[in-house]
């Protein structure tokens, strides 16, 4: 029994045997080609395919990673590998001896949409890979789980790739792992060969280092050696040098030596310009309404966005179904119920008042000025659509008689809705605000 199939009898462990028998029993792992830090299955359609991918990607390289103590990439292609449907993965040259290194060819600068909220790293990301070493060294990309950190460090790698570089992309946790075990076997000179034979290092999730003081000791030492030798280094982490805690300081000054670029958020408009990229690439049709659902109510992490589309996919292709709002709403209404767990109506009151600069106290009294009024519908309003409380839950909170004040307060805004093109904006606008605030408090 190789290991993939060691993996697929544990994962059996851990799921329903309907699941296992419908689709995890028809994958094949693919000896050949897989390795330590990426792992091929074929599946027998692209139905299977997506929705192994989408279901249980995370569950499997776990597995691996309790296997190996490397958490690999994983790939899974339809059919035999003439006929796969994935684009190949680019490795390493030969020279870098890595085993943690491997770029996905899709994460280029042509496939990134750029948005206000990442404009700026995008700029600062294509100007390292046309001019590595020269002005932005180390480049320090920041920003929240899943906003697109990784794919502009790969694109990095990707373009020198093409150029014919030693290019390192490795997780901080891949590079710590591999410490460890060349320590243990007292191998260090092939660990620091590996690391610092390269033209750039690219490491993602820099903040794991948090007091690892062993570990810090050794990537300090890696550092000097690639920036003394002008080669480029490429940082991600979710904060910014100064919030990681446990950082010693010599290594975060030098972190702060070159540029530190954040990425924000998306708004709506650039989360609907990712959602229609992701539908261009992989064939699928949605509407402009089911776009705009999915945009407006599955928050800013574009990996699950991404996820959530898949799973839309999927699912029509196994009923047998057009994807319709109805269809979309109701295949992703667990996801969205647990988001609406994870929001107060304090939580909306308050971000309410800030953006339209009324009181807290204001918003929850009894005054009938215009400008509160408005407020403590559009409160309301987020309230009832954003978390589980009920319409009389709610009125108690706002101090009202009962909930036919809220379903008043309701239609009123629904009426305004279909009137103001601009005020549907804001409520999405803050609708995306709420999310983003909730998720990373």
């Amino acid at each position: 029994m190789n290991i993939g199939q060691k993996i697929l009898f544990e994962l059996k462990k851990e799921i329903s045997e309907l699941e296992y028998e419908r689709y995890i029993k028809k994958l094949v792992y693919d000896t050949k080609r897989s390795r330590s830090n990426i792992v091929f299955f074929s599946a027998p359609n692209m139905l299977v395919a997506k929705w192994v991918k989408t279901k249980y990607t995370d569950k499997l390289t776990h597995l691996f990673e309790l296997h190996n103590e490397i958490k690999p990439y994983l790939e899974i292609t339809v059919g035999i590998q003439k006929k796969s449907h994935t684009a190949p993965v680019r490795y390493p040259s030969e020279k870098s001896n890595s085993k943690s290194t491997y770029l996905n060819p899709s994460l280029t600068f042509e496939s990134f949409i750029v948005g206000d909220s990442n404009q700026f790293a995008y700029t600062t990301a294509k100007s390292v890979a046309e001019k590595p070493g020269k002005q932005y060294n180390p480049l320090f990309i920041y920003g929240g789980v899943g906003l697109g950190k990784t794919h502009l460090l790969q694109a990095i790698g990707n373009y020198h790739i093409d150029l014919g570089k030693i290019v390192i992309y490795t997780t901080l946790e891949q590079f710590m792992n591999s410490f460890t075990s060349h320590l243990r076997s007292q191998t260090m000179d092939r660990f620091r060969d590996k690391f610092r034979e390269c033209d750039l290092l690219l490491i993602d999730d820099i903040q794991f280092l948090s007091r690892k003081e062993q570990t810090q000791e050794e990537f300090f030492h890696t550092f000097n050696e690639l920036y003394n030798e002008n080669k480029q280094i490429v940082i991600t982490a979710d904060r910014a040098p100064n919030k990681i805690a446990g950082l010693v300081d010599r290594l975060r000054t030098r972190f702060e030596w070159g540029l530190m670029a954040d990425i924000q958020p998306p708004g709506l408009e650039t989360k609907i310009a990712i959602i229609q990229k992701k539908c261009e690439l992989d064939g699928i049709t949605l509407n402009a309404e089911i776009v705009n659902f999915i945009a407006t109510h599955m928050g800013d992490n574009i990996r699950e966005i991404e996820g959530t589309i898949i799973k839309l996919n999927a699912l029509s292709s196994m009923l047998n179904q057009e994807i319709t709002l109805d269809f979309a709403q109701n295949a992703i209404k667990d996801q969205i119920k647990e988001k609406k767990e994870n929001i107060s109506i304090d939580d909306i009151v308050k971000i309410v008042s800030k953006e339209l600069n009324i009181k807290p106290s204001d918003i929850k009294s009894k005054k009938r000025t215009k400008s509160v009024v408005n407020a403590r519908r559009t409160a309301i309003y987020l309230a009832k659509n954003l978390t589980p409380n009920s319409m009389p839950q709610i009125a108690i909170y706002f101090g009202m008689k009962d909930h036919s004040a809220i379903s008043h307060a309701m239609k009123k805004i629904n009426q305004i809705i279909d009137d103001d093109e601009n005020f549907k904006v804001l409520l999405e606008e803050l609708s995306n605000k709420i999310h983003s605030d909730t998720k990373n408090t």
